[in-house]
């Protein structure tokens, strides 16, 4: 007695539709008659909707699922499809290759974001604004620094790690004062549980206070 295993039978493009559905399309590739070969393609074109109801969230998804259907067929199937067959030649092309940055970064904790900002802060002119981002920069250099290393981190490093990839063109502003490791790293409180803490019900005590008022007052 011989298994037939899923490796040794031929591999489904689309295998979220499942093997019964390769079955069936396989099947009417045999028929000969072209109207009833065209009807069992739309009764496949419903069960496949059937099995992947995803694609009805997707603009025109029948026409997503004839191409489904043409793929699955390895694009060997005549039907009077109401869409044109996809380009197998853009399906089977390859992505293009993702540009990466070439290049070591020399303060690897600080990615490549903070040198552009450093870099953007070091050509404005003097004033409020530099200065205001120089200390949101010192700021997200912290931030970045902590989680490389959470358990020692010194304001004046980060300083002069800022004059040292700006080229000595940005300083800390006067009297800048960096925030605390706990202020950086805290989540951020909830409104809710800041307004309303303890018991769920508490949040309608200001209500039913209100109206207990209003019953005394009126007697009832």
């Amino acid at each position: 007695m011989s298994f037939d295993y899923n490796t040794q039978r031929k591999r489904m493009s689309l295998p979220e539709y499942g093997r019964n559905v390769l079955k069936m399309i396989e099947h009417i590739k045999t028929i000969k008659d072209p109207e009833e070969r065209n009807r069992a393609a739309k009764t496949i074109i419903q069960i496949m909707g059937n099995l992947n109801p995803n694609l009805r969230e997707v603009t025109d998804f029948r026409h997503k699922l004839w191409d489904h259907l043409m793929i699955i067929a390895d694009f060997d199937l005549k039907v009077d499809s109401p869409y044109p067959a996809p380009d197998r030649t853009k399906l089977d092309a390859k992505p293009d290759k993702v540009p990466y940055h070439n290049g070591e970064i020399k303060y690897a904790h600080y990615g490549r974001i903070v040198p552009s900002l450093i870099e953007a802060a070091s050509a404005m002119d003097d004033g409020e604004e530099k200065e205001y981002l120089t200390a949101l920069i010192l700021n997200q250099m912290k931030k970045d620094y902590l989680t490389w290393n959470k358990a020692q981190v010194a304001d004046e490093l980060i300083i002069r790690d800022l004059s040292d990839i700006s080229g000595g063109r940005l300083k800390a502003p006067e009297n800048f004062k960096m925030p605390d490791i706990k202020e950086l790293l805290a989540p951020p409180k909830s409104k809710i549980q800041g307004r309303f803490q303890g018991r769920p019900q508490d949040k309608y005590q200001g209500r039913s206070g209100k109206q207990g008022k209003k019953k005394h007052k009126t007697g009832y």
